[in-house]
């Protein structure tokens, strides 16, 4: 493979089919640690279009497709299936996005895998799910947001809908399949056999909804939009210093008794229409405003370090390159170093786990489409005249 890295996922083949956004987040977390993990595209003669993403050579592609070797493989030709299966007969994960019933027009549903692979895991991860009145819907992620509720408690009250402002449901869709991926792989070591995994925009919107779904489904509330203020635990929110913003989630009897404290304010702390957390949560508008006449009086910074001693959590907001500049953040690596051919070196958005035996891989640049064709055909055991009979019939 020319990659040096002994991962704790080395020992596992993943063939990627993914595009756009989930499916590539879900084989991402596979890749950077350590699956050989190969990317499979058509060929450019047969798809000429950028997609979504932007360039290949951008931020977004070069950040979701590291740790990948890549190959050209016409799906849509009896020949490149049949090239596919025999990949996929010696593989351990395949992974797709398409909608639903695109594997089956290509001759690679589950059924057809499992029969010549009773070892596979197939994840697929759609918009909707793989079946009902939706599955042939084409997913978005901002279609999910609103679907699955997001919209609809994002944003301040009164507002109308907001979306967030990351592709959360993809992001959710494709971590979430990500670990049905490694429990199937957990499971076939008892039972020898593997899974179809599936996720979708949706359920995975509904899903990371959480305590605000489930306030619906125990008691029939319906949450709506808290802005900045959490939604349950008062005063959780943003205020202003006198030369920027900060959140402080002073919420619980101790914590605001400690915030009374360090505002020197035991007036509030005494007020009747303070004295308990529901209180606090009617009354929010008045808690918020005398919290705000003290921290416009101070610096972030001076406010950041005179609550963070008093042991109530509080921190600044930053804009996305004060994040980069932060020594916390610096000190837990959050940069993904990568070197690549032609760009040089670079910087993306590192892994969020960390493991006291193993580093996840870093260094390996997203591939150029079909870089390592014939380097992987030749592992899989297709002879030299076999791949050059396939470029000549441009199966790859």
């Amino acid at each position: 493979m020319g990659d040096t890295y002994n991962g704790p996922l080395k020992s596992f083949t993943v063939l990627d089919l993914t595009r756009v956004r989930s499916g590539p987040t879900a084989v991402r977390q596979l890749a950077d640690w350590g699956a050989n993990v190969i990317k499979i595209e058509a060929p450019e003669n047969l798809d000429k279009a950028k997609g979504m993403g932007g360039a290949r050579t951008g931020p977004d592609y070069q950040n979701i497709h590291r740790n990948k070797r890549s190959i050209t493989l016409n799906l849509k030709s009896p020949e490149g299936r049949s090239v596919f299966l025999r990949l996929a007969k010696a593989a351990d994960v395949i992974v797709e996005n398409f909608r639903p019933n695109v594997k089956h027009r290509l001759g690679i549903p589950y059924d057809k895998l499992k029969s010549i692979n009773k070892k596979i895991v197939l994840l697929s991860i759609s918009g909707f799910g793989q079946d009902g009145p939706y599955a042939q819907r084409p997913g978005f992620d901002q279609v999910a947001q609103g679907m699955g509720g997001l919209m609809s408690i994002t944003g301040l009250p009164g507002q109308g809908p907001v979306r967030a402002g990351i592709p959360i449901a993809d992001l959710a869709a494709g971590m979430f399949g990500a670990i049905g991926v490694l429990i199937a792989l957990l499971e076939r070591e008892r039972s020898g056999e593997g899974q179809w995994v599936q996720s979708s925009l949706l359920h995975s919107m509904i899903s990371m909804l959480d305590f605000q779904a489930a306030r619906y489904t125990m008691t029939g509330d319906v949450p709506s939009q808290a802005g900045n203020d959490h939604p349950t635990s008062i005063p959780t929110g943003v205020f202003q210093a006198s030369d920027g913003y900060i959140n402080i989630a002073a919420s619980g009897e101790q914590i605001w008794k400690r915030l009374c404290e360090a505002l020197d304010d035991l007036e509030m702390y005494s007020d009747p229409d303070f004295s308990s957390g529901k209180l606090r949560s009617l009354n929010r508008n008045a808690v918020n405003s005398r919290i705000q006449a003290h921290i416009q009086r101070k610096t972030c910074e001076e406010w950041i370090d005179l609550l963070s001693n008093a042991g109530i959590p509080c921190g600044p907001i930053y804009s996305i390159d004060q994040v980069f500049a932060d020594e916390q953040v610096n000190h837990i690596e959050m940069r993904h170093p990568v070197k690549h051919p032609t760009l040089g070196h670079f910087d993306i958005i590192a892994q969020a786990i960390r493991m006291n035996r193993y580093q996840p891989r870093t260094g390996m640049p997203t591939p150029d489409r079909g870089q390592h064709t014939r380097e992987v055909l030749n592992e899989f055991g297709f002879t030299d005249e076999e791949v050059e009979s396939l470029y000549g019939q441009e199966i790859i």
